[in-house]
């Protein structure tokens, strides 16, 4: 049985579409927000629905946002945006793994409005996956081309966040009953709610203040190793190896989440935060994720098969997610790799 919970087909107005306030002059002509992103934007209705399937939420969409997008193709980012035919789905019910499960190459998950979230990128030092040291897409020593959302496109045209969704966020805010409360944003690969870096002051008290999160993973001291080993210099934040999480240094684990009430969840949950600094997204999982979201499809293959037919099952029941125990609703289409 399936039942339909939220299908959008919406044409983004003008006044969501503008951008207001930007100096167009402080972007490089190829780099600032501009016609492209709005046309392309205007040029396909915003397309996802949210149906839970035996277990599952499965979310169809074209990964077409209904805010506004910068513009692409641009200087850090050769891509140009297009509407995709992706089906993405996460257990109703996670749950929770005996240790965190990293996240190789798939999306770490999905907005509510259907655009996926990215915590890599496809770029290492000396252009070798084995060296060990990732570049990190949200350095300000290097543009891969995010425009304002914290997002970018990969070469299959698909159009995904690597961090805070603005846009997003100010939508959700707006249609909020407490505007300056928790908001959810999407769902992880495993099945936990993803909110916005505002939560309880008491995670597990409603009735406490409301406060910014912080994450707890910090710039490394001193230097990298030199190469061979490393490239040398110091931390800088270049490298996804240039941080280290300190327990107690913010306010979430090294998964950038942590347990608490939430809106949708007024018995608890474990949740997921979008943080402004680093780690942005979670790099592992608390459940198990999906294998719809591993992108084993290659460079570009967005519209390609998924990683076949049955979610990954946890070793844990967890706490959080409503449902039954999870079936088998056929094999999803996944997102293809960053770049």
């Amino acid at each position: 049985m399936i039942r339909s919970l939220i299908l959008f087909s919406l044409i983004a107005c003008p006044s969501v579409l503008a951008h207001d306030g930007h100096d167009h002059a402080a972007y490089p002509p190829d780099t600032r927000p501009g016609a492209e992103g709005e046309q392309s934007a205007k040029a396909t209705a915003p397309r996802v629905e949210i149906t839970e399937v035996e277990g599952f939420r499965v979310i169809t969409s074209n990964a077409v946002p209904a805010h506004a997008m910068g513009r692409f193709p641009n200087r850090g980012n050769p891509h140009a945006m297009s509407p995709q035919e992706i089906v993405l789905r996460v257990p109703m019910v996670p749950r929770e793994a005996t240790k965190p499960v990293p996240n190789g190459r798939g999306f770490f998950g999905v907005a509510l409005n259907g655009v996926p979230f990215e915590p890599h990128t496809a770029e290492y030092w000396k252009n070798d996956r084995n060296s060990g040291w990732r570049m990190e897409v949200k350095s300000p020593r290097h543009s891969l081309g995010l425009d304002e959302n914290n997002a970018h496109v990969q070469s299959s045209g698909l159009y995904h966040y690597h961090g805070p969704p603005t846009g997003l966020m100010s939508q959700r805010a707006k249609d909020a009953e407490n505007k300056e409360g928790m908001i959810q944003l999407g769902w992880a690969a495993d099945g936990y709610p993803i909110y916005s870096a505002r939560g309880h002051v008491q995670a597990d008290n409603a009735t406490s203040p409301i406060k910014p999160l912080r994450s707890s993973w910090q710039l490394k001291k001193g230097d990298r190793p030199e190469p061979p080993t490393g490239p040398g210099s110091r931390y800088d934040g270049r490298y996804e190896q240039d941080f280290e999480f300190v327990a107690g240094s913010g306010d979430l684990d090294e998964l950038n989440g942590r347990y608490g009430v939430t809106p949708e969840f007024p018995d608890g949950t474990y949740y997921y935060v979008v943080t402004v600094e680093f780690p942005f997204l979670a790099r592992s999982f608390k459940g198990m994720p999906d294998s719809s979201f591993q992108q084993k499809g290659g460079l570009g293959q967005s519209r390609g098969r998924g990683a076949g037919r049955g979610g990954q099952r946890g070793e844990r029941g967890g706490r959080g997610g409503r449902g039954g125990r999870g079936g088998r609703p056929g094999g999803p289409r996944g997102p293809g790799r960053d770049r």
